[in-house]
């Protein structure tokens, strides 16, 4: 495969989305700056980065080195494939969620238990459950399109196989990660062609079930009482929102300048994950947010645009991949800049494609990768040649 890729016509970029591609490389390019400019002072003075100033920005661009030849490879592979080995993939990646709550095998951070550690490097599972639900859902969507009318036939298998890998997510606990596997699979059955009065009594279900996660759990409902005032409790509950609101506050409009953020210097945790954008915010203003969002805003346009023609050419599989590929791009950014920006309760999903942490930027690179492979599939088959 690598030989073939090699002698490709010069031209072949062509035969993709650039616009997509050049996006994806943006927010690549955007990660990398900030992800150094949020964590330069944790590094240096955290004994577990040996107080190294560029201890989080060489992980990074090792983790980004991998996520690029990763994507180049998969990249290779044609979707037909992908449809044979997803239901494969599905159960690698259940099986890696039921054994990071081994005690032993899983390590707890922070309360929760949600990596396993392989040659000095910390993996999360859940972000490889993402790709697996995105990729086992289209296939499962298009295996039983006959029967997306039925409750029985068409929701209930696969409400079935989501309950599972939420429970183990819940488990962990990852009610980050559960949300958007949610989606992605309500969002696919949807779009595969489940009836939508089943599928509006489903959502309304699934509301009850988000309420009674949240009221069952002191937690989750600390989260949200303290995201609706943070300033009732600045220094417990609301101590992430309030400092995040700052950052963008001292923003303004085209910011402080680059690594000129306040808020960074033990102020904002987890300034170079969960809340790289508002660091972003603060040293680049509105114009810097704007940016990011409109970026992301057009690479989940053109997923769902790629979804859309790959439907035109009868590629189903194809599609579903996409328009989920999309879904869970889009899903992820939305609640990670709603958490920011204090529309919604604090939730540890980091910003695709931008924040720091391994497992999620390779497998964003991937899903992007995927995403190409449509695209090129789609643009092959309009010139009349084999994908």
């Amino acid at each position: 495969m690598l030989a073939d890729a090699m002698k490709r016509p010069a031209g072949f970029m062509a035969e993709l989305d650039e616009s997509l591609v050049w996006s994806a490389i943006l927010l690549l390019a955007i990660g990398l700056v900030m992800v150094y400019s949020a964590s330069i002072a944790t590094a240096e003075a955290g004994r577990l980065t040996k107080f190294q100033p560029t201890y989080y920005l060489v992980r990074h661009s090792i983790f980004l080195g991998i996520g690029l030849a990763a994507g180049f490879a998969v990249f290779q592979m044609p979707m037909h494939r992908w449809q044979q080995i997803a239901p494969w993939l599905f159960a690698i990646a259940a099986l890696l969620l039921v054994i990071v709550l081994v005690p032993g095998l899983g390590t707890k951070v922070n309360g929760s238990r949600r990596w396993l550690r392989f040659m000095g490097l910390n993996f999360q599972p859940s972000e490889l459950a993402k790709l697996a639900v995105v990729l086992y859902a289209a296939d499962y969507t298009v295996r039983k399109a006959a029967f997306m009318g039925s409750f029985r036939k068409g929701f209930l298998p696969m409400a079935a196989v989501m309950l599972f890998a939420g429970t183990l997510l819940l488990w962990e606990p990852d009610f980050g990660a559960f949300t958007v596997i949610t989606v992605i699979a309500m969002g696919l059955l949807f779009l595969g062609g489940m009836n939508w009065r089943l599928f509006a009594g489903l959502m309304l279900l699934l509301i009850v079930g988000f309420i009674t996660l949240v009221l069952v759990a002191p937690y989750r409902l600390q989260r949200v009482t303290g995201f609706l005032d943070p300033w009732a409790d600045p220094l417990k509950t609301g101590y992430q929102l309030s400092h995040a609101l700052i950052a963008f506050g001292r923003g303004e409009w085209i910011g402080v300048g680059l690594g000129a953020s306040v808020e960074k210097l033990f102020y904002l945790p987890e300034a170079h994950t969960d809340f790289l954008l508002a660091v972003i915010g603060e040293e680049f203003g509105f114009l810097g947010v704007i940016t990011v969002l409109g970026l992301f805003a057009w690479l989940v346009t053109r997923a769902f645009a790629i979804g859309r023609q790959a439907a035109r050419l009868d590629r189903s599989f194809a599609a579903l991949v996409a328009q989920g590929v999309g879904l869970w791009i889009g899903t992820q950014a939305l609640i990670n800049m709603g958490v920011n920006l204090g529309v919604l309760p604090t939730k540890g999903l980091t910003l695709p494609l931008l924040s720091f942490g391994g497992s999620g930027l390779v497998a964003n690179i991937v899903a992007v990768a995927i995403l190409l492979r449509v695209d090129y599939e789609n643009r092959q088959l309009m010139l009349g040649r084999a994908a």
